[in-house]
C-alpha cells in the first residue's frame, strides 16, 4: 500500500488533488470523463492554487512584507484561500465580495479571520464594482497589496506549474480533451498551455455559462452575452490578462438547468456534493466527449475541473424555497 508523504508545511497540501472517472458523465459521453477534485484542497476549492501562487510572487517581488495585508475582490473561493494561505504566512487579509454571493461563503471568510467588505452587484464598467471596490482599499490601506486575480498573471502560472503537469501525469500522458468555465480565466488558460506544452493535440475548450460573454469571443470574435446565470464565480465579460493568449480551440455555451441536472446526478448516483460551477464544467466536459467521439478520436479521455463543494451553497443550490425562486428544478429528494 502506498501512503501520501508527511508534509512538512500546511502550504504543501494545496493542489495534487485526486482525479476520478466520473460514470455517469462517462456514459453519457461514450467515453471516459475525469474530474480533477479541487474541493480537496484545504479552502475545498481550486483557488486555493491561484491564492499561494499570488501571495508567494507578491513576496518575491517584495510588495508584500511581513505583517502586510492582501486585498482582493472576489465571488467568495479565492477570497477564502487567501484567507488560508495568509493566516499560515501571518499576513491579514481584507475580502471585497458582492453582496448576492452565498451566505457560507460570508459566513466562512468572517470564520477564518477576514475583514469582509460587501457591495452591491455591479457590471465591471461600474465603480463600485468589486474588483474596482478593492483595488481602491489596497490603495488606501498601508502596508496592502491588490491580488488581482484577474489581470494578475501568477493566477494562471498556478495552473501551468501545478494542475496541468498533475492531471497529465495522472492520466499517464493519455487525454484528449480538456474544458472548463471561465472566472478569472486563471484556470482554462492555465491547464490549456500546460497541457499544450506536453501535447499540442488535445483539445482545449471553454464552458461557458449564459449571461457571459465569452463564447461569442471565441466562436465570432465578438464580446457578447446572451442570457443569465446563477452560477457563482464563472462567467465573464471581458478579455483579461489571464486569457490573454489562451489556447482556447472550441467553445461550448452551457444552461443552468443542464449543469443543475449534473450536479444532481453526481450527487445521488456518484455521491459527490458539488456547486454549480461543477456541474457547468462536467455539461461542458460530456459535450467534448460526444464532439471527440464524433470525429472518430479513439476511445477519447476528457478532463475537467470540479471547482468546489457544494456544501458552500447549501442556502441556495440545496435550498428547495431558493431554487423555486430561481425558475430552476428542485431536487427530488428536496421535494
Amino acid at each position: 500500500m502506498t501512503f501520501t508523504p508527511i508534509r512538512r508545511s500546511t502550504l504543501e497540501l494545496i493542489g495534487n488533488t485526486p482525479l476520478v472517472l466520473l460514470q455517469g458523465p462517462s456514459a453519457a459521453a461514450g467515453c471516459e470523463i475525469y474530474g480533477k477534485c479541487e474541493f480537496a484542497n484545504p479552502g475545498a476549492s481550486v483557488k486555493d492554487r491561484a491564492a499561494l501562487w499570488i501571495l508567494r510572487d507578491a513576496e518575491a517581488n517584495g510588495t508584500l512584507q511581513p505583517g502586510g495585508t492582501i486585498v482582493e475582490g472576489t465571488a467568495g473561493n479565492t477570497g477564502i484561500g487567501l484567507a488560508l494561505v495568509a493566516n499560515a504566512c501571518g499576513y491579514k487579509t481584507i475580502i471585497v465580495m458582492p453582496e448576492t454571493q452565498s451566505r457560507e461563503k460570508m459566513d466562512t471568510l468572517r470564520a477564518l479571520g477576514a475583514e469582509l467588505v460587501l457591495v452591491p452587484a455591479a457590471p465591471f464598467s461600474n465603480p463600485g464594482h468589486f474588483v474596482h471596490t478593492s483595488r481602491r482599499l489596497a490603495e488606501e490601506t498601508p502596508g496592502a497589496v491588490w491580488a488581482n486575480q484577474f489581470d494578475n498573471v501568477a493566477n494562471r502560472k498556478s495552473h501551468i506549474e501545478s494542475t496541468a503537469p498533475e492531471i497529465w501525469e495522472q492520466m499517464a500522458g493519455r487525454i484528449d480533451g480538456f474544458t472548463c468555465a471561465a472566472g478569472t480565466g486563471g484556470t482554462i488558460a492555465g491547464v490549456g498551455m500546460g497541457l499544450k506544452a506536453f501535447d499540442e493535440n488535445i483539445v482545449i475548450a471553454l464552458t461557458d455559462p449564459h449571461g457571459a460573454a465569452l463564447y461569442n469571443y471565441y466562436a465570432c470574435g465578438e464580446l457578447k452575452a446572451e442570457g443569465s446565470s446563477v452560477a457563482e464565480g464563472i462567467g465573464q465579460g471581458r478579455i483579461t490578462a489571464n486569457l490573454d493568449g489562451a489556447p482556447i480551440d472550441t467553445q461550448f455555451r452551457i444552461s443552468d438547468a443542464e449543469g443543475m441536472a449534473w450536479v444532481g446526478r453526481l450527487l445521488q448516483d456518484e455521491g459527490l456534493a458539488l456547486g454549480l460551477s461543477s456541474g457547468i464544467n462536467v455539461a461542458g466536459a460530456v459535450a467534448l466527449g460526444r464532439r471527440l467521439v464524433a470525429e472518430g478520436r479513439p476511445a477519447p479521455r476528457v478532463a475537467t475541473i470540479l471547482c468546489d463543494t457544494g456544501f458552500r451553497y447549501l442556502s441556495t443550490l440545496y435550498n428547495r424555497a431558493w431554487l423555486e425562486s430561481k425558475g430552476l428544478p428542485v431536487f427530488p429528494w428536496l421535494a
